[in-house]
């Protein structure tokens, strides 16, 4: 066989191969009972194209999770997330959609226990001083009191879907430092809230390969993309309110897909 027909054969072999592989995934996926659970990151707050029957939980067309439901076409699809969400009330206000046939479950949780708003809004309107310590409160509550939430809340799933793979998202960072930003907080400041989400995503590692989850970091999508960038895929300081520090549309089908789709 000459060299050139050695090749061809090798490329029809793994383009059968990759075939056959991208056809069994999507199968997989097709057969999938989907339940995505979670706080405003998984609701798609900051996307816009909220649906009406989600009223305050704002759960949008151009989050991750129906992004994903439209491109896999899973047996069954339930969103609940909702913004605002804490562990507690995923608990006991999500985990309804679950059962022991859910197969698949995404959840983004813990930013809200720590006060993540509070946060943001006390750095922004108050000096820099005080934003450091609003930070190093979080962190203490995230190093203290989040852990045993989330393993309270991961036992929940796991105890209502046994077979489901679970994953667990995390949150971006939200400055790129020494960027382009020439106005707001300082560098002390969007450093000290970087190292937070930094501390943040570390304790729900942690705390998801302890319950045998899947924990998907959506750091390296959102890397280039933060605020002060040039090419945010998060809002800044925005009308409505509610959108500041969340992703755009471009952040939760850049962002947050392909990190979901990855550990699926």
């Amino acid at each position: 066989m000459s060299t050139r027909s050695l090749g061809a054969t090798l490329a029809t072999l793994v383009l059968g191969a990759a075939t056959v592989l991208g056809l069994a995934q999507s199968a997989a996926a097709a057969g999938h009972n989907y339940v995505a659970l979670g706080d405003s990151y998984s609701s798609g707050v900051g996307a816009g194209s909220y649906t009406s029957e989600s009223g305050d939980c704002k759960r949008s067309t151009a989050a991750y999770p129906q992004l994903w439901k439209n491109a896999n076409a899973p047996a069954s699809f339930k969103f609940v997330a909702c913004s605002g969400a804490t562990t507690t009330s995923v608990a006991g206000t999500q985990l309804s959609a679950l059962s022991s046939s859910t197969t698949l479950v995404s959840v983004t949780a813990g930013g809200n226990d720590v006060g993540f708003a509070d946060v943001m809004q006390t750095c922004v309107l108050q000096s820099e001083a005080t934003c450091v310590s609003r930070v190093n409160t979080a962190v203490s509550q995230m190093q203290n009191t989040l852990p045993g939430r989330l393993d309270s809340l991961y036992s929940g799933i796991r105890s209502r879907s046994p077979q489901a793979r679970v994953v667990v998202l995390g949150y971006p960072r939200f400055y790129k430092l020494s960027g382009s930003c020439i106005a707001g907080l300082s560098e002390t400041e969007r450093g000290a809230i970087n190292n937070a989400a930094d501390v943040l995503n570390g304790v729900i590692a942690k705390r998801a390969a302890n319950s045998g989850f899947a924990y998907s970091s959506v750091v390296d999508e959102f890397t280039g993309h933060e605020l002060c960038s040039g090419d945010a895929w998060l809002h800044s300081v925005t009308f409505p309110i509610g959108n500041s520090y969340h992703p755009k549309a471009v952040g939760q089908s850049s962002g947050y897909l392909p990190a979901f789709r990855s550990a699926v």
